[in-house]
């Protein structure tokens, strides 16, 4: 081969180039090949890339490549979550389409994907706004209401004013709208919910059977918020009904002194109609309405509340109970009423203080009693009963059970179970995004479309004015007629949740041109949930809970099979960067500021601290800048050798430009030939050769686990003996298969440059389909393994003697190999550590033998020694007459790399100084 310039852009531009034409990753169903599904979250079609997208990508292709590779069949698609805000605020701030923006976005950012060398089956590509695709999420909203799992309901709902629009609970983010940052209030609008709390228990259960990360599952587990506590059913004096109350302490309620409902509680406003508490009611109400849920809920937030003028009653004492409301009690959440117990809560202490409620003990400590009047905090340990009838001197977590049990004996209480978890909320006041297919009639009420008269289009007759809801502009959509009695009827004009689009579009993979069901049953089965789905962990209580409440709802149309859609999951970690920062105001510097060099408010000196990158502080770096100017392989590179997938990645140009200087001499040492070669074979050709198979197990290994970095690392090390192989003078055959095996191993970290150097090399195809290097384990012996190991030793140790001697050059090298006592020591003493590690026993059996006696001092400091770090030696040597012949091997190649005349001795032939130090496996190494 001749010399050739490695040039990314050009090599890149070429391969892409060919895998489009050849269509290359296109794949079907193969029932004869394991199928294996390999999926990045889909991205919202913003119009560029950034850092956090190029390493999501790079780790997913690299994956998917080596999975490819191993002989499976692999799906890997890429489509677009096309639905959303951003598009619809273009059309109000710029007058632009939101259909014709998104499209434009999707062609740009898709090629973008293309210029990074994505092995996307592009054949299946799905995009949410395409009414082919989001026909389905109407005909399963229609199912869903079928099996009684949709409905609709007036209730109080996260309101975004910015966004203009409702948000689910997991939406809001420390009392924030997630997508805009903006404050979020309540409001009382009639909604379509889903029932995910139905799914409630599966959802926890299923979490045991996937390979998720278990800071992820804590998050679910947390969200979901599973309880097991009794229903309790306080009667409403004067009026014909209970309210029912969960509570996991049922133990404290001889204690009940007052029960809080929430100010939005519909009998709440009906108590208050003309009397005397109404005034101050709607001035709580209106306070509180201004308050989202957390910050109500937040324990340093003030607690306000008022007694009403109503009572309800202890079912067991039949004691009055008065009847307040506050702002800490949330409608929504439970019967939207709390039973407090001020002695033993402190949130309820607090309260009652507040208001003189009175406190009543109930629990008393093991260790001392409680006084009422002297409480200054809530008692919230455990303890035994008192002033609690027949349970008076229980312990209060045996009264649990008890107390549940003698009301479940009256009717007024029962064991149960709850959840935090609440229903799924999907109305949104928005046009860019899938019509929900109801329509009301007069006559008829609340009608579903029909089936077959999906999808309901979104109209193109809309105003974007900034306020409402666009649809609502649209005459041709609102007015239709009923499809029950073909009477007048207007539309639903709200749209749903873009969540609903991701929480199924994994199976629409696997049949994306299906026309008659979102996807065929044969298909999703053999193609089945994603082995390896890779994403963000900001996704874990939104995304990834809906699109299992999905997975296990399409399961019971009998859609597919499957009860979880995502069998492993890899939450990548952020991309940071260094940015000015100031210690004294505890901030980073604004896109503003960077440049300045110091703090505007307090006048400190910047200094340099590293940050996730965003726009907002101007610290991005443009992938396809780092790609033009140094190829998308050097970026991939980087990505992946910059730190292992699931941590922060830390972003240097020095990083960038040693992936790039890896890049020009890989492809050196791949396309180039050597200029000194022989066909004999020496001890050189047989150590790299178990290099390489030693390298790719090791690789495998990494790779199957998904642990790139550290795969990529000892690919770089392999690349480094093999350049030393190839300076040092090769054997043809075992130079040319360590390449080709260095191509293949590196082919999903870099892929183009690969490709190239797999043409070059005269091989058939394409190395992206090419099989994964095996490696024999019968090269992989101790043996062989410790020879490795001893050369490399040597070498190092030759290394640091001539550092410390401050030598600039070496002319004799002596190797001094030691006596043959030493190896029986050695061997002894390494049977005897598998039995024990007690110094004091492994002496006294080592000076049993005599050969050893006169050597005590030599003895007692080598197993001190050895004992203070065991895994440092090693358990195989070889034997004298081997060892010995192994540095003669390897005499010339040491001379060629110091330059020096090299002797190997016994340590019984010489009488140098230091020549004792000799140790099997670590000879005693003499320069001048």
């Amino acid at each position: 081969m001749r010399n050739m310039k490695y040039e990314p852009q050009k090599i890149e531009e070429k391969w892409q180039e060919r895998w489009e034409k050849e269509k290359i990753f296109e794949v079907d169903m193969d029932p004869k090949k394991d199928k294996y599904y390999v999926l990045e979250m889909y991205p919202y079609p913003s119009s560029k890339l950034h850092m956090g997208h190029l390493r999501n990508y790079s780790i997913g292709d690299s994956f998917a490549r080596f999975k490819r590779m191993q002989g499976l069949n692999v799906l890997y698609p890429m489509g677009y979550d096309s639905f959303g805000l951003p598009a619809e605020n273009a059309a109000i701030d710029h007058g632009i389409d939101p259909k014709k923006w998104t499209n434009e976005n999707i062609n740009a950012i898709k090629n973008q994907q293309n210029r990074i060398g994505l092995s996307y089956d592009w054949n299946r590509m799905i995009y949410s706004h395409d009414p082919d695709y989001y026909k389905w999420d109407q005909w399963f909203f229609l199912k869903m209401l079928e099996k009684d799992l949709a409905y609709r309901q007036d209730s109080y709902v996260n309101w975004c004013e910015k966004c203009v629009t409702v948000l689910a609970n997991e939406q809001v983010q420390g009392g924030k709208c997630w997508r805009c940052g903006s404050e979020v209030e309540q409001k009382f609008l009639t909604q379509w919910f889903l029932k995910i709390r139905a799914y409630a228990e599966e959802l926890l259960e299923g979490l045991e059977e996937v390979d998720w990360p278990e800071k992820v599952k804590v998050m679910q587990r947390n969200w979901i918020g599973r309880s097991e506590g009794t229903i309790i059913k306080f009667p409403i004096m004067e009026e014909k009904r209970t309210i029912d109350i969960f509570t996991t302490r049922p133990d404290t309620l001889y204690g009940v002194t007052f029960m809080v409902f929430a100010p939005e509680h519909p009998w709440v406003r009906k108590w208050v109609e003309d009397t005397q508490y109404e005034d101050e009611f709607e001035n709580l109400y209106r306070e509180t309405m201004k308050q989202n849920q957390f910050e109500r809920t937040d324990i340093d937030v003030e607690k306000k509340g008022m007694f009403i003028g109503k009572y309800a009653v202890n079912p067991l004492t039949e004691e009055q109970i008065p009847i307040y409301v506050g702002n800490f009690v949330i409608y929504e959440y439970g019967a939207g009423a709390v039973m407090a117990v001020p002695a033993h809560d402190q949130r309820d202490f607090e309260f009652a203080k507040e208001y003189g409620i009175p406190i009543k003990v109930v629990i008393q400590p093991f260790d001392y009693e409680l006084n009422a009047e002297k409480m200054t905090r809530a008692y919230e340990s455990d303890g035994v009963l008192i002033n609690s009838e027949e349970f008076n001197g229980m312990e209060n977590r045996t009264a649990i059970g008890a107390i549940t049990e003698k009301l479940d004996e009256i009717n007024m209480g029962s064991a149960t179970i709850n959840y935090k978890l609440r229903d799924w909320l999907i109305s949104r006041q928005r046009y860019w995004g899938c019509p929900i297919p109801i329509v009301y009639c007069e006559k008829c009420g609340t009608v579903p479309v029909p089936i077959e008269d999906l999808p309901v289009k979104l109209p193109e007759d809309v105003k974007f004015t900034g306020k409402g809801n666009p649809l609502k502009t649209s005459e041709s959509f609102i007015n239709t007629k009923c499809p029950e009695c073909g009477g007048k009827a207007t539309r639903e004009t709200d749209t749903m949740d873009t969540f609903v689009d991701s929480s199924w579009y994994f199976f629409r993979y696997c049949d994306p041109h299906n026309k008659k069901e979102p996807y065929g049953k044969k298909r999703v089965n053999y193609w089945g949930n994603v082995d390896q789905y890779i994403g963000g962990i900001e996704h874990a209580v939104m995304h990834l809970l809906y699109a299992r409440f999905w997975t296990k709802v399409g399961r019971d149309l009998q859609l597919h099979s499957h009860n979880e859609p995502f069998q492993a999951l890899l939450t990548q970690g952020m991309i940071n960067k260094i940015h000015p920062y100031c210690p004294e105001c505890d901030t980073f510097a604004t896109k503003v500021e960077k440049d300045s060099t110091k703090c505007p408010r307090c006048e400190t000196k910047w200094i340099q601290k590293s940050v996730k990158m965003s726009k907002s502080l101007g610290n991005t770096v443009d992938p396809n800048n780092i790609m033009e100017e140094y190829g998308a392989d050097s970026a991939r590179f980087f990505i992946l050798f910059g730190a292992s997938p699931e941590s922060s990645l830390e972003w240097s140009e020095e990083g960038v430009g040693f992936a790039a200087r890896f890049m020009n001499n890989t492809f050196k040492l791949l396309s180039e030939e050597p200029t000194d070669i022989r066909k004999t074979e020496n001890i050189r050709d047989t150590l790299i050769n178990y290099y390489m198979h030693h390298s790719i197990k090791d690789i495998t290994e990494s790779m199957k686990k998904i642990n790139i970095r550290d795969a990529v690392n000892k690919i770089v090390q392999f690349s480094s003996e093999l350049t030393d192989y190839k300076k040092e003078g090769v054997n043809k055959d075992i130079f040319n298969n360590c390449r080709k095996n260095l191509a293949l191993i590196l082919h999903p970290i870099a892929p183009h440059m690969t490709e190239e150097v797999w043409e070059l090399l005269g091989e058939d195809g394409y190395i992206s389909l090419a099989p994964w290097p095996n490696y024999d384990e019968d090269i992989l012996t101790d043996e062989n393994d410790f020879k490795w190991n001893l050369i490399n030793n040597t070498i190092d140790d030759i290394k640091n003697i001539k550092q410390v001697l401050k030598k600039d050059s070496i002319e004799q090298i002596d190797i001094i190999i030691a006596e043959q006592w030493k190896f029986d020591f050695y061997s002894d003493l390494m049977q005897l550590i598998e039995d024990t590690i007690n110094q004091g026993e492994i002496m006294k059996k080592l000076m049993l033998k005599s050969k050893f006696k006169p050597h005590g001092k030599f003895v007692s400091e080598t197993v001190s020694k050895v004992l203070k770090n065991i895994g440092k030696y090693a358990n195989f040597i070889l034997s004298p007459s081997d060892e010995l012949k192994f540095f003669k091997d390897i005499i010339p190649l040491i001379e060629k790399q110091f330059n020096a005349t090299v002797n190997v001795l016994t340590e019984d032939e010489t009488n140098q100084k230091k020549a004792d130090q000799a140790l099997p496996g670590r000879p005693s190494i003499i320069i001048n």
